[in-house]
């Protein structure tokens, strides 16, 4: 009796474990036209139960699953579904092609997924490049962070600039990277163009806060921004000319089916109209910018592939001869896609950023040249682990060597200054991280990580301490390669989703993002003069721990998409300035530094159309950003900078029909808080201002509207063309740019606020062409 009863369990056992064995489909998705990787793509697998994942930022997917047969279906965005059946006994691998949409009117479909509402990270939103080129923009340039600022919880830093801020973060709080490689200064010709060349680009993802464990070193949001990787399967060039600017993108096979390459160039030539001026200095004054984006890959095996891409881009700015600054950003990233096995997935980079600036002042007897730079060298490495159909583990590591340039300052012989050489700083910044991306069932998916992160401050130098009041206290001289200061620093990232239905989910999370380099700024935006300084023994690591929650919404098979976020930020160490503090050519800076907490809360929500002949959203932001610094204020709360109260935007894009198609937004946001003078008093004839409350005022409210309209040419199989006219700011409104203090020309004893605006209207025309 026990002998066959253990016979029947050893039957059993095995037929379980028969029924157990699983097999692992993996493979690579692409575009069938050009060889591009597709990210984010779905493959699905239905039998007995339904199987499915992402493919990730190279396009690799893996999938393992029980032995069966299967019906695959591969989708993406804008592509058509392949769906092909493959029976499960053994491990296989299966690149996929995916043609894309053939009709036109599908070109101006907003990409959302169904993985919106299953994905775990709330906050996480991606923007299609169809959307960015549809959307009217200043000077008509297609533009990534103006369409990003579109958002909700993402905010503009002004009238016309590319800065943003998220979720009340500073914009210093927001890491940009374009294909891994850190964008110190996203701006060009002081922020009215962003540094990114649309045609250059694949893929944006924002992720406001929660970021996934392998990113850190900024507080409130993640820009990844990946370059396209160029057309395998023929020659192809396309570009651009509008009034002020002209762009060109060439691309093709290096080895067809193998490796391909892509450079993209851009220059705008707003100097060639100063050339009229009758006005000599104006005439001999410069204004423009260029930049160069340059990528190439190649395939040695199915298991190797090598990317090698770059960026370099300079803004000129002069008036005459008498003054002139340079500044710019170049980048260059050497990638190594491995593939050990069909579930191990690897990439090993090498990146180099740079960011520098320089400024020449040229007056009789007075020459005066300004250098200032940031230079960082990186080595990661980035591994997937695909352990099931239910996890996907992340793991890897991060060092990255800083070299910070602070200033230096040359002067000619016969000049009244004296030159200065702000000695360079260095830093070693380490991380090491592990998620696991976890589906419990079809309904609850977890996502935890940890990333563990470092910055040590290091020689040689003389190194300062200061007592409240901002003296030296002491000084002590380092030797090259001994730390000055050290902190470690661990980062929890927790985030759960659970599907309510096939329509609808909620999700929330908690993450800690730390932040070891900060920026010191005169202006809410990006200037070419703003100072990158690290964590010091004065200065400490900037904290964010950020709570939030959603709810998220398909809607009319999924012609449209809610959602609903709300969150908490907690912020430690944030940094101001004491009044009248000098953050330029100052050896001292950390002296005129103030430290205290800060906290931002709010209510996001967005409705999006998807498809059809009219297709936009609405987005609308209801938020509070405050700080509360020791010595300032009263030690009091005082609203940030970056505070608006309201933000909303609204954006719609129609098809007419083939031909004709027409896009329009508008934006609305509450002016930022900002401090003025209270009263003024004269000491020795010359006019004192008195100040009381730190951004106890507002900027007025900033409000606009810009439509533009596209006009198909005819299209053959060897050249297509375009004409894009648009409006920018369609009723002139004056918005807010600055405002200046000045005395009443018709009462000295009163003083008046001046506001000062930039643009009211401006039309643009630009014609597209590619062949």
């Amino acid at each position: 009796m026990k002998k066959g009863l253990l016979l029947a369990l050893l039957v059993i056992a095995g037929l379980f474990t028969f029924a157990q064995k699983k097999y692992t489909l993996s493979g690579t998705i692409r575009d069938q036209k050009t060889g591009e990787t597709l990210i984010g793509a779905t493959i699905v697998l239905k039998g007995t139960n339904t199987y499915n994942v992402l493919s990730n930022g190279y396009g690799f997917y893996s999938i393992t699953v029980p032995g069966n047969d299967y019906v695959a279906l591969a989708t993406f965005s804008g592509y058509q579904t392949d769906t092909f059946d493959i029976s499960l006994t053994t491990d296989q691998v299966k690149n996929i092609f995916l043609p894309p949409l053939a009709t036109r009117l599908d070109e101006v479909v907003i990409t959302s997924r169904k993985n919106d509402i299953t994905h775990s990270l709330p906050g996480m939103q991606k923007i299609s490049m169809n959307e960015i080129k549809n959307v009217p923009v200043l000077f008509g340039e297609k533009d990534i962070l103006k369409t990003i600022q579109l958002l909700p919880g993402i905010k503009s830093a002004g009238e016309g600039s590319s800065g943003f801020f998220v979720r009340g973060g500073g914009a210093d709080q927001n890491l940009i990277l374009l294909d891994e490689a850190t964008v110190y200064n996203a701006s060009h010709l002081l922020g009215f163009f962003s540094t990114f060349n649309s045609d250059a680009i694949k893929d944006v993802t924002v992720y406001k806060g929660d970021m996934p464990a392998q990113y850190g070193g900024r507080l409130s949001s993640l820009l990844d921004i990946k370059m396209n990787d160029g057309n395998e399967k023929e020659y192809k060039v396309s570009g651009g000319t509008g009034l002020i600017s002209s762009r060109i993108n060439v691309e093709g096979p290096i080895v067809k089916n193998k490796g391909s390459f892509v450079v993209s160039a851009r220059r705008t030539y707003a100097d060639l109209f100063l050339k009229i001026s009758h006005d000599s200095d104006v005439n001999k004054s410069v204004l423009y910018f260029y930049d160069l984006n340059a990528k190439a890959n190649y395939q040695f095996n199915n298991n190797n592939r090598l990317y090698l891409s770059g960026y370099f881009g300079k803004d000129v700015l002069g008036y005459g001869q008498q003054f002139g600054i340079k500044w710019g950003n170049s980048t260059a990233t050497l990638r190594w896609n491995h593939i050990f096995n069909n579930k191990l997935f690897s990439n090993t980079s090498f990146i180099f950023s740079n960011y520098d600036y320089n400024i020449s002042i040229n007056q009789t007897n007075n020459n005066v040249g300004i250098l200032s730079k940031i230079k960082d060298l990186t080595l990661k490495e980035d591994l997937q682990y695909y352990a099931g159909n239910k996890n996907k583990i992340n793991l890897g590591f991060k060092i990255t060597r800083h070299v910070f340039t602070p200033g230096n300052i040359k002067t000619s012989e016969t000049s009244s200054y004296n030159s200065l050489i702000l000695p360079d700083k260095y830093a070693i910044d380490g991380a090491a991280y592990v998620s696991d991306e976890w589906v419990l069932n079809d309904k609850l998916k977890i996502n935890s990580g940890l990333r563990l992160s470092s910055f040590s401050m290091t020689g040689p130098g003389d190194f300062y301490t200061y007592d409240p009041n901002g003296n030296i206290k002491t000084i002590e001289t380092y030797p090259r390669g001994k730390i000055v200061a050290s902190y470690l620093n661990p980062e929890p990232r927790f985030a759960v989703s659970f599907q309510l239905n096939q329509q609808s989910s909620v999700k929330a999370s908690y993450s800690r993002n730390v932040q070891n380099l900060h920026l010191l700024s005169n202006s809410t935006g990006s200037n070419p003069t703003d100072l990158w300084i690290p964590s010091s023994n004065n200065v400490k690591p900037e904290i964010a721990d950020q709570v939030s929650a959603g709810y998220y919404r398909t809607i009319k098979n999924n012609q449209y998409a809610f959602s609903a976020e709300i969150y908490f930020k907690n912020l430690q160490n944030q940094i101001d300035y004491k009044n009248g503090a000098i953050l330029v050519a100052n050896q001292l800076v950390e002296s005129q530094l103030v430290f205290g907490k800060g906290r931002a809360y709010g209510l996001e929500l967005y409705l999006k159309k998807n498809y059809g002949k009219f297709t936009g959203w609405v987005s609308y932001t209801l938020s509070r950003t405050e700080r509360k610094i020791d010595g300032v204020n009263n030690n009091a709360w005082y609203p940030a900078t970056q505070d608006q109260t309201h933000n909303l935007s609204i954006v719609g894009i129609y098809q007419i029909n083939n031909k004709w198609t027409l896009s329009s937004d508008f934006v609305f946001f509450t002016g930022n808080a900002v401090t003025w003078p209270s009263g003024k008093y004269d000491v020795n004839g010359r006019r004192v201002f008195y100040y009381t409350e730190r951004n106890g005022y507002r900027m007025p409210a900033t409000h606009r509207l810009d439509i533009s309209a596209t006009l198909q040419g005819k299209k053959t199989k060897k050249f297509e063309g375009s004409w894009t006219f648009s409006l920018y700011n369609v009723y002139g409104r004056q918005n807010p740019y600055f405002v200046q203090f000045q005395d009443d020309p018709a009462n000295p004893q009163k003083t008046q606020a001046i506001q000062y605006s930039l643009f009211r209207w401006v039309p643009s025309v630009t014609y597209n062409f590619k062949f």
